[in-house]
């Protein structure tokens, strides 16, 4: 059949190929078994395979990679233009096939194991603070039924446990103390937890010299560099940081036209867990600048005295995305700017 191209669109049990030859001719359309997929592309010739981005596809584009193909995945977002009416299996396929071709597409790369690794770290610790959160914010909203009200902050839910642990400084009903032991019980499982997970992450910051490197910027600690390097893998895929800053989010989304140039909030596309950590780790740098003085932070205190402190976070975001890609590209460390280190 002279297959050049296919189109593959997974499934959990069915898949779908769509296959064209060099003269863009469909030669094939195919429907699959989960355990066919891959003797199926073992006996067929080398050619590309076009995968929509999901959470599979890193999986079946190493699987098929390994087959001799070429594999490419496509981000969910650019395929759907290519799909010609209803949407169906087939027209999926089809519609990956079509987009795989065209020389502007730009693709996805794709993550290794150990990549998909730290990731799951950082999804399963970011899942047990959110459970964290919930579990104190239902714990303070009981306690303020009785009058019981502490401050605001992580730090101050100690003060909450020792008060429960110990009857006598609360007049709280026998019932509703066993309730929220209860609450308190899985409070201490989840810090037990989360602790386990930074620490996992922390020994794979310390065994990887990409992310080491990126620690060394203000604002971007283990959590962040860990996260940043698993997800983006091979910089070569970035033109400039700006073209970084842009794919995490963190520039003016375009509604431009007639040579204006009409431009809003940020776009917030591409990754938000990094986007959101970034934008943490700004603000907490921008904090430290308004309580010391120093040359360094004179940028960050200009634009305060003129912008909201948010906006600053984001714009101080965009520049820290800016300088983890030249970190990661150049192979470097983060160098203060010699106008400030000469003063």
């Amino acid at each position: 059949m002279n297959i050049t191209t296919i189109g593959l669109d997974l499934a959990k049990n069915v898949f779908q190929i769509h296959g064209v030859n060099e003269r863009g001719e469909t030669v094939l359309r195919k429907r699959l078994r989960r355990k066919d997929v891959l003797p199926f592309f073992a006996t067929l010739g080398r050619c590309v395979v076009g995968i929509e981005g999901c959470g599979t596809a890193h999986h079946w584009a190493r699987e098929i990679r390994s087959a001799g193909h070429e594999v490419k995945l496509i981000p969910a977002a650019y395929v759907k233009p290519y799909v010609k009416r209803n949407k169906n299996d087939s027209a999926d396929a089809e519609a990956i096939c079509e987009a795989v071709g065209r020389p502007s597409m730009r693709f996805v790369p794709v993550k290794s194991t150990d990549q998909q690794s730290v990731l799951m770290l950082h999804r399963a610790r970011d899942l047990l603070v959110r459970q964290r959160t919930m579990l104190v914010n239902a714990l303070r909203g009981h306690l303020a039924e009785y009058g019981i009200v502490t401050a605001q902050g992580i730090g101050n839910v100690g003060r909450l446990l020792e008060m429960l642990e110990d009857g006598n400084k609360l007049s709280i009903p026998a019932l509703a103390r066993r309730v929220l032991l209860s609450i308190v019980e899985q409070l201490r499982q989840l810090y037990l937890r989360i602790r386990e997970l930074e620490l996992e992450i922390m020994a794979w910051h310390k065994s990887n010299e990409q992310s080491q490197r990126l620690a060394t910027i203000p604002g971007i600690g283990p959590i962040t560099a860990t996260a940043i390097v698993a997800s983006v893998g091979d910089t070569s895929q970035f033109r400039s940081g700006r073209h970084f800053a842009a794919w995490l989010g963190l520039v003016p989304r375009q509604n431009s036209s007639g040579n204006k140039e009409r431009l809003g909030r940020i776009s917030k596309r591409g990754d938000k867990y990094i986007r959101r950590l970034l934008v943490i780790g700004a603000t907490s740098v921008i904090r430290y600048a308004r309580s010391k003085t120093a040359p360094r932070n004179d940028w960050i205190n200009r634009l305060l005295a003129r912008r909201p402190a948010r906006l600053v976070s984001v714009a101080l975001a965009n520049k820290m995305a800016r300088i983890a890609w030249v970190v990661l590209a150049r192979g470097e460390v983060y160098r203060v700017p010699a106008t400030v280190a000469a003063v």
